[in-house]
């Protein structure tokens, strides 16, 4: 399992519901955590891994043995409250930062890995971090949430990241977007129930 780098053919899959927790989606959230850390990041959606799974993580103070681990599956935003704009990044555009408008507050309702339903209405920092990675689930990034101004500032900076994944496939190092849609239906076979 690594972190995928825009512009990564998943980074953009809707994901669907999950309708199953086993051993091993439990053991995958386990890794999602730890590469969390490694990139000094405070949450980590599924696209970035690789999994079309409505879930993410986060831990607020970034650091294993510190904070609190949160896991969010199928997750539902409501009642926003308020605007702000602040600073944000993505383990997925590293070195990218750029200033994105979000609700100040915002309810959320998912379910943790014992399949308990919870909820909460979250503020500040813990609200855009909630609203961003629960963004990733529909194929969102965060420079597309940024000003025309912002998002030419970084231009020159998606262009090289482009550049790189383009260099990776054409080197074979990297599939085909057929080969990922093919890759990703498995796993939506194995943990989500097609829609009716």
């Amino acid at each position: 399992m690594q972190i995928l780098t825009y512009p990564h053919y998943t980074l953009r899959y809707k994901s669907k519901p999950v309708t199953r927790v086993d051993a091993a989606l439990r053991k995958l959230v386990a890794e999602m955590f730890d590469l969390m850390y490694e990139a000094n990041g405070v949450g980590l959606a599924g696209n970035q891994v690789d999994l079309p799974l409505r879930l993410f993580v986060v831990n607020m103070a970034a650091e294993q043995g510190q904070g609190e681990e949160l896991v969010f599956i199928n997750p539902v935003l409501s009642h926003p409250k308020g605007n702000e704009e602040g600073d944000e990044g993505c383990l997925s555009l590293p070195g990218l930062c750029g200033n994105v408008v979000r609700s100040k507050q915002v309810h959320v309702q998912a379910y943790n890995l014992r399949g308990e339903e919870f909820s909460a209405d979250v503020d500040g920092l813990s609200a855009r971090v909630i609203q961003h990675e629960n963004d990733h689930l529909d194929g969102v990034l965060f420079t597309d949430r940024m000003t025309t101004a912002g998002k030419l500032a970084i231009r020159e900076s998606l262009e090289e990241f482009e550049l790189e994944q383009k260099s990776l496939r054409d080197l074979g190092e990297l599939e085909s977007d057929q080969e990922i849609e093919l890759r990703l239906a498995e796993w939506v076979q194995k943990y989500c129930q097609p829609s009716e």
